[in-house]
């Protein structure tokens, strides 16, 4: 059953993220982008239902309880963007996926780098849970996010330019007079690989 959530989520994305660059869909919104990727993981999933007593589900939104406590809100409270679980008489499997989706007109730097790297560690922290899948997904109009030559010195730990590499056990820090956030440290080592349009740049990683 993993191997089939997995597929259901990667083939999702792919048609999701060329639907928005060919105009088929519009997104303005991270609200948009969760109602949009959500109808085609629906539609795709129940297409992996192969046998009658097999069953796709999508929840947007799902409260959890987690064993310990996230980063940024200092709670053991979570609300996941996107849950599925495809499940049969004897065993099920969970996914979890964190949606970004930043504007160029709403520019919010470098909080918006900060929040990546909380959405990274909380599902870093849900597959501690017990869940099976876990995916990070983000679209942008700005190449900021990007291809950007430099950050500041006091936000550079906030990074995920197009191939760049994330260290397990690596501390990102605020260097800022007043930190936005407490210091964020991830499990595991990540590489991130944008997919890249005319003027619109995705972002997908798997925890």
């Amino acid at each position: 059953m993993k191997k089939r959530m997995n597929e259901i989520v990667e083939k999702s994305y792919e048609l999701l993220i060329n639907k928005i660059n060919y105009g088929n869909i519009n997104v303005d919104n991270e609200a948009g982008f969760q109602l949009q990727f959500a109808y085609i993981l629906k539609c795709l999933g129940q297409l992996y239902e192969f046998s009658p007593n097999e069953r796709f589900t999508v929840e947007l939104e799902k409260k959890i309880e987690l064993s310990a406590t996230t980063v940024k809100n200092n709670t053991n409270k979570a609300k996941i963007d996107i849950f599925l679980k495809l499940e049969d008489e004897d065993t099920s499997c969970k996914c979890a996926i964190e949606l970004k989706y930043f504007k160029r007109e709403n520019h919010r730097e470098p909080n918006n780098r900060y929040d990546v790297f909380s959405d990274i560690s909380n599902l870093e922290m849900y597959k501690l849970d017990g869940i099976d899948v876990c995916y990070f997904i983000m679209g942008t109009d700005h190449i900021h996010y990007v291809d950007q030559r430099r950050y500041s010195d006091d936000t550079k730990d906030f990074d995920f330019r197009d191939r760049s590499k994330y260290i397990k056990n690596t501390k990102l820090s605020y260097r800022t007079q007043k930190p936005y956030g407490e210091d964020i440290v991830l499990r595991n080592s990540y590489e991130f690989k944008w997919d890249k349009f005319v003027e619109l740049y995705f972002l997908k990683v798997e925890i």
